[in-house]
């Protein structure tokens, strides 16, 4: 019997690693264009949550985020967007060799974020790891870096059953994420580690530096101008990152 299952395994495998490949092909280039309608995190939090509350989330596009939440997002979480291919190598040596002194911080890209967030069950295990660098690189092959940056925008989690910047801005300063100001938005993109332990409507004193420190990458990036980089078409940058990198 087992050999017989094994036999239609071995003869079937290849026609289903195509239609697989195939299939995520196209849910890649789906959503290139199409605005992410949710996530399993977000499915994830609905179930697990004890809150009675439903999912803030709605779909906001790059016009109507101000210039203060994406230049933070890339300050804080991968300031090297605009130039890698959805792995940053040198941030990750960086954080294998810091491991076991300070937690593991700026490993995964904003590419990477995207990738695990939008088309994986969030768990963790080396074969979704796996599964997270395959969906990276086909959205840096796929996408433009603005539209990574815009889905990272509108589907990272910002609160308890809270996704995207602009649920986080109508949650915390009842305004929407056009009108966010660089204090606001650095202080919600300082939660994004763990924003249901760090909360942008109660913030401690970690998350008061850590918002500081946004603050001051935000300058040292030259601010919303930075946001030229994303259009950059070489490896080279016009900036030296060697002053503010993490």
């Amino acid at each position: 019997m087992w050999h017989k299952i094994s036999s239609t395994v071995k003869k079937y495998f290849p026609d289903l690693l195509v239609f697989l490949m195939c299939v995520s092909l196209f849910l890649v280039l789906f959503f290139r264009f199409v605005p992410v309608p949710g996530t399993l995190l977000m499915v994830k939090r609905l179930v697990t949550s004890e809150s009675d509350d439903q999912i803030a989330y709605s779909w906001t596009s790059w016009h109507n985020i101000a210039p203060f939440p994406k230049v933070c997002a890339m300050a804080s979480e991968d300031q090297m967007l605009p130039f890698h291919h959805g792995l940053d190598i040198s941030s990750l040596v960086d954080a294998l060799q810091s491991n076991g002194k300070k937690r593991l911080r700026g490993a995964s890209t904003i590419s990477q974020q995207v990738a695990k967030n939008v088309f994986l069950y969030p768990t963790r295990s080396f074969i979704r790891k796996g599964f997270e660098l395959y969906f990276a690189f086909m959205i840096e092959s796929l996408w433009t870096k603005q539209r990574i940056l815009e889905v990272y925008l509108n589907i990272a989690e910002t609160g308890d059953k809270t996704f995207g910047v602009d649920a986080a801005a109508n949650k915390y300063f009842k305004k929407n994420a056009l009108t966010l100001s660089l204090r606001e938005s650095s202080l919600i993109i300082a939660s994004l580690p763990n924003p249901i332990k760090y909360k942008v409507s109660a913030p401690g004193s970690y998350l008061k530096k850590r918002q500081n420190q946004i603050s001051s990458l935000y300058r040292s990036l030259d601010g919303q101008y930075y946001l030229r980089e994303l259009y950059v078409k070489t490896e080279s940058s016009l900036y030296d990152f060697s002053a503010y990198k993490q």
